[in-house]
């Protein structure tokens, strides 16, 4: 119990700031991110990618709430929050090619 405030707490806090490397200290297992990502917030995984490491980037956003969230799974299963914010869009833009900077 003692530890899902803590948890609860520390995850509150990192979002709702703005700084990924203030966010970069909170981590827990995968599972206990994700479901205080969708109590709290709405936040449901919007994309994920593989990093070097075998590292795992999602991306968790609430087109409801506009909060949005980055996390890295580590191949152990702890998950860290390296960035939050709000006002997410979802967009789908195409590739670019050939337009001049």
């Amino acid at each position: 119990m003692k530890h899902s405030v803590i948890f609860s707490l520390g995850v509150g806090a990192v979002l709702t700031m703005t700084l990924p490397a203030a966010a970069q200290s909170q981590c827990a297992s995968r599972e206990a991110v994700v479901n205080q990502l969708a109590e709290r917030f709405g936040e449901s995984r919007q994309s994920i990618g593989m990093a070097q490491g075998d590292r795992v980037v999602e991306t968790y956003a609430s087109a409801t709430s506009g909060t949005w969230t980055i996390t890295v799974t580590l191949p152990d299963g702890r998950m860290w929050i390296i960035a939050a914010g709000q006002a997410w869009e979802k967009i789908d833009e195409a590739v670019a090619l050939g337009e001049p900077a």
